[in-house]
């Protein structure tokens, strides 16, 4: 069994939750009329995917929501769950059991779950496929539409026939391959536009790219004779500005010296010419006594610290040697006293409990006080140490200062006796300094011009070199004008001489000046034939030409891998028409067969088959064309069913009686589901024109065909009932719902018995 379970909720006339179990290979479903029966069959196209509300019986999408009565309020919402086998994986699914539900909202809204998770249609059409179930097509006829293969047109009855023998599969693949075919044309056609939009400035870019592969090669001359240029001018500036500098210093430095000396030259002239006063002298000598006293004052005071530092450092050494000893410690009386009366109130306790472990325990608190009276006593501190310390350290920072101010003393006292001797020296001297000095005036002052003489000859070159320097700035950033940032690379260039070998730095620095001249004015030249040519830096030109010359060469690219892949579908679809073709002419035979053995049957002899055909139309609005017009005809396959009943002579199905069609019509839909069989096939009141003889030949029918498929049988006919396992009727009371009842055939003969 495949179909386990149909649950129905707010669809149509089945307001609440109903479920039909199917266990049994054939299910039949009873009522009256209006009961709401054949919307047992509409749940299965609908959960199956069916997209015409007007097949099942609507307008609307909400025409399909209970829509309420006098006593319970309409529903917001249908839902149709099928439950089905897996077990044999006949739908390409790793689950034992699949369960498909549909919910559709007021608004329209649909929603598709498979086992829980949410899905699109297009999946539930193609796992459904995959098990030659559709939501319309050979497996659910409908009350009224058995006819409707008969009435069909050869093309609507040859998209019947493909869909029973399971070609559905490759007609969504089909219909997928020419999808992408399409959109494959579609972006081919997108990128010839591209290509054709741009291939206006592309030639633009060409023939510009024509017109500056001349200017490239001054260009590239220009950089060269540029490179060589600046870097001789740059090399050549900051060489002999950084000699220049270097002699310049010196001599500065030389100059400042011998200004210095000249002035102290002038004043050693100017002060031999007047008389040195003698109370210089005499001023010199009270400094001298002075500084004799302060010193002697501060050695005093030095000595006298000394002293108290080392008779404190005495008391301290026998106070810390008291301290190391136990022996003749002196403990206060109050503190023994209190001991001995804290000692007798404890030992007095203890006889009065008269328990030796109280003994024992008052004894050993007794020990750990007297240990811990030592220790406190033990550890009183000496307050006259304490402060004998203090004086010690403020001694100690104090004799420190003092002998800095000795120090200091005998410093001044040395000041001022080298003071005294330099006087009697100089007056000795002064006779003879004199005429040095006139001496030393003369020679610095020529000494002094002739630096001045240098150092303007340098300053002058200086100049020139900052003209120089100047110049070649302007000259940089009118290479960076021209030539962009390459110009900057002149410093890494090689300059090579016309041997070939590498200019040394040396001779780059020692060129003659009137060669670099006339390498300038070759290099104004190549800037005037460059602006002649109208063509500044063209690198961004080169660009851009090779980026849309890519991208030119992308989109062909592109173009050529899109109608490969055009190729490739267009293979696709016809490998695929080579299948449906192969495999449909192949299936018409059988079902052709099966046909004429089922007509056989439901008439008892006669003959029937089905016959491949081909028209030519010319389209839907075939009235439009005059008479004579020329159109283009195309060319369609169908199938024609050639029917010839026992002992009559019927030209056209036109002819055939109601009960007649309605037998053709079944013996076809049952050599349909004889070749490929489905699942499981749902048949609505397709008996319903049967007489009683046909009914149970009707009935035969249905048995042999549900050994292969599950069916669902909704009917009036008492003989189809009776082939059915289990029984549903379909009631509806005065609130307008239906409701559902079942019976178990099976177990009910068995109870009647």
């Amino acid at each position: 069994m495949y179909l386990k379970e149909l649950t129905i909720s707010g669809f149509k006339s089945f307001a609440k939750k109903g479920e039909l179990g199917f266990s049994a290979p054939i299910t039949a479903i009873v009522g009256p009329n209006g009961s709401g029966k054949s919307n047992v069959a509409e749940s299965f196209r609908f959960v199956l995917g069916e997209q015409s509300v007007k097949s099942m019986r609507g307008k609307r999408g909400e025409d399909l929501i209970w829509g309420g009565s006098a006593d319970v309020a309409r529903g917001n919402r249908a839902s149709v769950t099928i439950t089905l086998d897996n077990s044999n994986r006949v739908f390409p699914l790793d689950f034992t059991e699949i369960k498909i539900e549909r919910v559709v909202h007021r608004d329209g809204q649909n929603e598709y779950i498979l086992n829980g998770s949410a899905v699109r249609l297009k999946d539930i059409q193609e796992l459904l496929a995959s098990a030659n179930i559709g939501s319309t097509g050979h497996h659910i006829i409908s009350q009224g539409e058995a006819d409707r293969i008969l009435t069909a047109n050869p093309k609507e009855r040859r998209e019947m026939i493909e869909d029973a023998l399971g070609l559905k599969i490759y007609q969504y693949k089909r219909q997928e391959a020419e999808r992408k075919l399409s959109k494959t044309v579609e972006n081919v056609a997108q990128v010839e536009s591209l290509r054709r939009e741009a291939a206006p400035h592309l030639k633009y870019l060409e023939k510009q790219v024509q017109k500056i592969e001349k200017s490239l090669e001054l260009q590239a001359q220009l950089k060269e004779v540029y490179a060589e240029y600046l870097r001789r001018e740059d090399s050549y500036i900051a060489f002999h500005f950084d000699r220049l500098s270097v002699l310049r210093k010196p001599l500065i430095e030389a100059l400042a010296v011998a200004e210095k000396e000249l002035t102290s030259a002038k004043k050693t002239l100017q002060a031999s010419e007047s008389q040195a006063d003698s109370a210089e002298l005499i001023s010199a000598e009270e400094a001298v006594s002075k500084a004799i006293g302060e010193r002697q004052s501060a050695e005093r005071e030095h000595s006298k610290c000394e002293g108290q530092i080392a008779l404190l450092e005495r008391r301290l050494a026998d106070a810390e040697r008291r301290s190391t000893s136990v022996e003749g410690k002196a403990v206060a009386y109050a503190d023994i006293s209190a001991l001995i009366k804290d000692i007798e109130q404890q030992v007095s306790k203890a006889l009065q409990k008269d328990e030796v472990a109280f003994l024992h325990r008052a004894l050993s608190d007794i020990i750990h006080r007297l240990k811990l009276f030592i220790e406190r006593s033990s550890a009183v501190k000496d307050t006259t140490t304490e402060f004998d310390k203090a004086e010690l350290s403020r001694l100690k920072e104090e004799i420190v200062k003092l002998q800095k101010q000795v120090g200091e003393a005998q410093g001044k006292e040395t000041a001022a006796r080298g003071v005294y001797a330099s006087l009697e020296q100089k007056r000795a001297q002064e006779a003879t300094d004199g005429r040095e000095a006139e001496r030393a005036v003369f020679r610095l002052v020529g000494e002094q011009r002739e630096l001045e003489t240098k150092v303007e000859r340098i300053d002058r070159e200086l100049i020139v070199l900052e003209r120089d320097r100047t110049e070649f700035k302007r000259e940089l950033q009118e290479a960076v004008a021209l030539l962009g940032r390459a110009a900057a690379d002149y410093f890494s260039y090689v300059i090579k001489s016309e041997a070939g070998a590498e200019v040394t730095p040396e001779e780059l620095v020692n060129e003659d000046r009137e060669t670099q001249r006339a390498r300038r004015h070759n290099l104004e030249k190549l800037k005037i034939r460059l602006e002649e040519l109208g063509i500044g830096a063209t690198e961004d030109v080169v660009k851009e030409f090779n980026e849309a010359k890519e991208r030119d060469a992308f989109l062909a690219h592109e173009i050529a891998d899109l109608e490969a892949s055009i190729i490739k579908l267009r293979e696709l679809i016809a490998e695929l028409d080579g299948k449906l073709e192969e495999q449909f002419v192949v299936g018409i035979k059988k079902i052709s067969f099966e046909f004429n053995r089922f007509f056989t049957l439901m008439f008892g002899g006669g003959e029937a088959e089905l016959l491949t055909v081909v028209t030519k139309t010319r389209g839907a609005d075939e009235e439009l064309f005059e008479e004579g017009e020329e159109v283009e005809e195309k060319k369609e396959d169908g199938i024609e069913l050639v029917a010839k009943l026992p002992n009559k002579r019927v030209k056209g199905l036109e002819m055939l009686s109601g009960g007649e069609r309605a037998l053709t019509s079944i013996a076809l839909i049952f050599a349909m589901s004889q070749v490929n069989p489905p699942p499981f096939i749902i048949l609505d009141e397709t008996d319903a024109a049967l007489d009683e003889a046909n009914s149970r030949r009707y009935g035969d029918m249905i048995e042999e065909l549900a050994k292969k498929s599950q069916l669902i049988l909704i009917t009036h006919n008492r003989e189809t009932m009776s082939r059915a396992g289990i029984l549903y009727g379909v009631t509806m009371g005065g609130d307008g719902i239906s409701k559902l009842l079942s019976v178990k055939l099976d177990e009910a003969v068995a109870v009647a018995k």
